[in-house]
């Protein structure tokens, strides 16, 4: 009975999806409101990724929001996990500890791959307002080079100390700059409180290019923050 209904279910959300699949038309044209954006953000903004002018211009205030929750995430597991790894250490009892580590080819792809992964990550933060990529896919991509230099070794310790530090200076430089357009351009966190430069050019679209920066790095520390707790 309980296979049968199993079956039932499943065969319900293949029906689902199909007739989702069957009915689905994809656009071959923009709708006007995404149209007036692409339109809109190379001219005011001066950032060819529209995606990126929206997320830390139009939207900036909401961004950091986003960021803030992400803070708060990494203090709670900081809070739970790290309360629980103290508990272990001061037992009283004796745990014997061997040292997991992982097998050669692990080891030395980390090793190989690790400074590529940091390469990868500063392009994609440093060149997210004029191609694919920003702050939040950079810090994400740091955090998985930290990832893997801790399954690699459960030796590798990350300094919390240091990605706090270097976290809290990102968040209230990002901050300031959001105050800095407020004095020198129209809104919190405007852009063109720099000027706009060449369009396409590295140097250009403002201060976009800064707050995705700041804004790679806190993503990046916060994250591995958080890998780093989950650590056995």
């Amino acid at each position: 009975m309980r296979r049968a209904f199993v079956i039932l279910v499943v065969v319900l959300f293949g029906l689902v999806f199909t007739s989702l699949v069957i009915a689905h038309n994809e656009r071959h044209s923009l709708r006007p409101l995404a149209e007036s954006y692409v339109k809109l953000i190379p001219q005011e903004l001066g950032a060819p990724n529209v995606i990126t002018g929206i997320l830390l211009t139009y939207r900036a205030f909401d961004t950091l929001g986003e960021v803030a929750v992400l803070f708060m995430v990494a203090a709670g597991v900081g809070l739970v996990l790290g309360a629980s790894n103290k508990r272990r250490k001061s037992s009283p009892r004796k745990v014997v500890e061997t040292a997991r580590l992982s097998s050669e080819i692990v080891q030395s792809g980390a090793q190989i791959l690790a400074p590529l992964i940091a390469i990868f990550a500063a392009y994609i933060i440093m060149n997210g307002h004029r191609s694919a990529g920003g702050g939040f896919q950079g810090g994400a991509v740091i955090a998985s080079g930290v990832l893997l230099l801790v399954l690699a070794s459960t030796r590798y310790r990350v300094d919390l100390e240091f990605l706090s530090m270097t976290e809290s200076a990102a968040g209230v430089l990002f901050v300031l700059t959001g105050i800095a357009g407020l004095i020198f351009a129209g809104g919190f966190l405007d852009n063109r409180m720099l000027p706009l430069g060449q369009f396409g050019a590295f140097f250009s679209a403002g201060a976009i290019p800064i707050l995705s920066v700041l804004l790679g790095v806190k993503v990046g520390c916060e994250l591995s923050v958080i890998i780093d707790r989950f650590r056995a």
